[in-house]
């Protein structure tokens, strides 16, 4: 299928996240529950919808505002995009993993179905069972649901899983600006704090296996 159818801040800048506020998912965690998604019974809308959502929200790094304002023409899945239409109105061309790409190919019927049904139209990505855009809240009710559903003991926010995102591109070499793009922060300042964080994280293994470290 082929688509075109999106240091420390001055006072001056935007608060950079607390470390506490970038807690991300393991790997792991975030796979068992794709993968919980894959076998479960139930409507296949909502299922395949809530499926190509978290891919979308991983897989992009995408705040929940910029997911739930995709529409299909901000798909561009030939060369792998997503057009994104960010804080201040900014735009943004980012890439979208082959994961991501076949999640929202296998939704793409079942929306058009679901609108077909309801004999509307809509130019919007993701759809409630209204046939309508899906809202920031509904995601949230969404995450946290599907979380406590595949066995997760923490609560998942769509914000998570960005942080996550950013994380785990840093824990496996991305460079800082890079991630700032991908990110769509107007400040490198901003993204900075998930140095801190990946620091921690190293600082706990360290303290966890060496033996001079007590």
């Amino acid at each position: 299928m082929s688509w075109q159818t999106d240091g420390q801040p001055s006072n001056r800048q935007a608060r950079a996240a607390s470390v506490e506020e970038c807690a991300c998912l393991a790997d792991r965690q975030i796979n068992t529950t794709i993968a919980w998604l894959g076998t479960l019974i139930g409507n296949p809308f909502t299922v395949g919808r809530d499926r190509a959502l978290l891919e979308t929200l991983y897989g992009g790094g995408l705040r929940v505002s910029e997911a739930m304002a995709l529409d299909m023409e901000d798909l561009h899945f030939d060369s792998a995009y997503l057009r994104i239409r960010g804080k201040g109105n900014r735009e943004r061309i980012s890439p979208v993993g082959n994961a991501a790409i076949q999640a929202i190919e296998a939704y793409a019927p079942l929306r058009l179905d679901c609108l077909t049904r309801l004999g509307k139209e809509s130019e919007s990505l993701f759809l409630n069972k209204n046939g309508t855009r899906l809202d920031v809240r509904s995601v949230r009710r969404i995450l946290i649901k599907l979380a406590g559903k595949a066995g997760m003991s923490k609560r998942v926010t769509p914000h998570m899983l960005r942080h996550s995102f950013a994380t785990h591109l840093l824990d496996r070499g991305a460079d800082l600006r890079s991630v700032q793009e991908l990110l769509g922060h107007a400040n490198l300042t901003t993204t900075q704090i998930y140095t801190h964080v990946t620091t921690h994280r190293l600082k706990d293994v360290y303290e966890a296996a060496h033996p001079r470290a007590q």
